[in-house]
């Protein structure tokens, strides 16, 4: 289901697999064979899953992209992955994507909208066009296997180059396999999906599309972030599956609008939280809260619940660590959050949290064929047929990160009694935001560091809603900046100067300005001294130790998400 209009327009099943058939044809008519690569860059929509079916039945490999992606993203990605062809969603992802295909050699580019004008030196194919010229006669599946790559995501690299991991077709059925028994005790039945993340995150592309498939559910595509709380009562989902970020939004607006009641809602509103969280950790109630928890069952919560559609088993979080406050403030109120943990390079699910045994503190217990263990210095090892198939054109990699069948995640944990799994720590210097993309502070730090007014900096942002840094002034522009406001200043007084401030925020502006939405550094704060390898803030080879800058930093970078 698609918003047009203000009303809900359906594909059907027949509808999808007529058009999934027919597009398969075209694509093999246009040469696509076994194994080759075709770039998937479209807002999430009914064709995104088509296309999406499509190329992986005729035996190709699909290659979602995030349509965020800059010109210099796509450019890497149509190299890297060397795509014969791609289909986009129209003029809006055109626009990106044109000036780095036309660097490329790319044999077809097929548009599902029409486009404004269309560029020369490309060739341009119409989706319905495409579609309607072909029969329907299904694609020839028997040639395919479970081990047979069925997509290539990207995800960012150390140094920031984007990864591309190679995920097979028992990968993904072996994580829905997984998600189905996990979630049979919520009595799956005539389920409903909100969509929300973008297709091409690994999450959403298993989570929100293939698992929905798999067990005949249906799934409608939200507006817009906006439109979420609107969209989620015309739509009455059972399921929805998010990142955190998500929560979180949902978690301040359903505090704003409590704030805006009179006394009595907002004393029965948090005597509810009060006393929905006593209950879960297990602490003992008053004879009062015991007599007036039913009422507020009645009163708050069941009211709260018909705002989120009125029919939802259950909430599940991943992609980014879930706060525990969040996970408790919504199981308080009686909404069923399940916190994960999984990454791309494992399909990408590896664990849950169960709808009977919820606990938030940690990840859950393994998804089933799933075996789970923590080698001798706390990393978190995976082994299945989830894992994928290797870093497509990194050997290296692929043997670093798989060795002896086990995916070494770069996360450290543990396993309880329970063999529920905790995250303690990340190995790996890469951010996940809220919003569960994976970013690479390398990338970032040095198109700060390229900034003349700048000399070093260290981009924060784990488990939130936007990136911050820590930006080190260049000594040389101090003297020039003093000099030209004859200013006798320590660098204790300029980090406070609002002059010089805009100085520092012209600079990180420039930076920003090369990179995409998700990496662009929202707020700063000044260090007043050098990062060296005497204060411990450097490695011997030159590499900022992030946990001796947070030691000191922290309090500056948290308050940056405050303001």
């Amino acid at each position: 289901w698609t918003k047009v209009s203000e009303n809900w327009v359906s594909t059907t099943g027949l509808e999808a697999y007529e058009q999934a058939a027919n597009l398969a044809h075209a694509l093999s008519s246009l040469g696509v064979s076994r194994g080759d690569r075709i770039l998937l860059i479209s807002e999430s929509r009914s064709e995104w899953m088509i296309a999406d079916i499509a190329i992986m039945a005729i035996g190709g490999i699909s290659v979602p992209t995030y349509t965020t992606n800059l010109v210099g993203d796509h450019l890497h990605i149509l190299q890297d992955s060397g795509a014969i062809g791609a289909i986009i969603s129209g003029p809006k992802i055109a626009n990106h994507f044109v000036e780095a295909a036309s660097q490329e050699n790319l044999q077809f580019i097929i548009s599902m909208d029409p486009l404004n004008e269309q560029p020369t030196g490309l060739t341009f194919y119409s989706w319905s066009q495409l579609i309607e010229s072909q029969s329907n006669k299904p694609p020839n599946l028997s040639t395919l296997s479970r081990i047979d790559t069925c997509c290539l995501i990207y995800t960012s690299g150390t140094g920031g180059a984007p990864k591309g991991v190679m995920l097979s077709h028992g990968s993904i059925i072996s994580d829905c396999k997984g998600a189905y028994n996990l979630l049979l005790t919520l009595g799956l039945h005539d389920e409903i999906f909100l969509s929300f993340l973008p297709l091409s995150h690994s999450y959403e592309h298993t989570a929100g599309l293939i698992f929905p498939l798999s067990i005949k559910a249906q799934i409608y595509y939200s507006e817009s972030i906006d439109k979420l709380a609107l969209n989620m009562e015309e739509v009455q989902p059972t399921i929805m599956t998010a990142v955190p970020r998500l929560y979180e939004t949902l978690h301040a607006r359903i505090l704003r609008g409590i704030e805006r009641k009179g006394y009595l809602t907002k004393f029965l509103f948090q005597k509810t939280l009060k006393i929905g969280e006593k209950k879960y950790e297990g602490n003992k109630l008053s004879w009062f809260e015991k007599i007036i928890d039913p009422l507020l069952t009645q009163v708050i919560r069941k009211k709260l619940q018909q705002r989120f559609g009125g029919r939802l088993k259950s909430m599940v979080s991943g992609g980014a660590p879930l706060n525990y406050d969040i996970g408790l403030f919504f199981k308080a109120l009686g909404i069923e959050l399940l916190q994960g943990y999984g990454q791309t390079e494992a399909a990408p699910i590896i664990s849950c949290n169960l709808p009977l045994n919820n606990k938030i503190k940690t990840v859950g217990p393994p998804l089933g064929d799933v075996e789970l263990k923590i080698a001798e210095d706390g990393e978190i090892l995976v082994k299945g047929e989830l894992v994928m198939q290797g870093y497509w054109n990194m050997p290296q990699e692929t043997e670093n990160a798989v060795k002896n069948e086990w995916l070494h995640t770069g996360d450290i944990g543990e396993i309880d009694r329970e063999g529920f799994l905790s995250i303690t720590d990340r190995k790996k210097d890469i951010i996940v935001n809220s919003g569960g993309d994976n970013i690479s502070p390398q990338k970032i730090e040095g198109f700060l560091n390229m900034q003349l007014e700048i000399d070093q900096s260290m981009v924060f942002g784990n488990g939130r809603p936007h990136l911050v840094a820590l930006v080190v002034p260049n000594g040389q522009f101090i003297e020039e900046w003093k000099k030209k406001n004859a200013s006798t200043y320590t660098i204790e007084k300029l980090v406070l100067e609002e002059t010089f401030i805009r100085a520092i925020s012209s600079a990180v502006d420039r930076a920003n300005d090369m990179l995409s939405i998700i990496e662009k550094v929202r707020r700063f704060c000044i260090a007043t001294e050098q990062f060296t390898i005497e204060n411990e803030m450097l490695t011997p080879s030159m590499k900022i130790r992030r946990h001796v800058i947070l030691t000191k930093y922290n309090k500056a970078l948290e308050s940056l998400y405050k303001k």
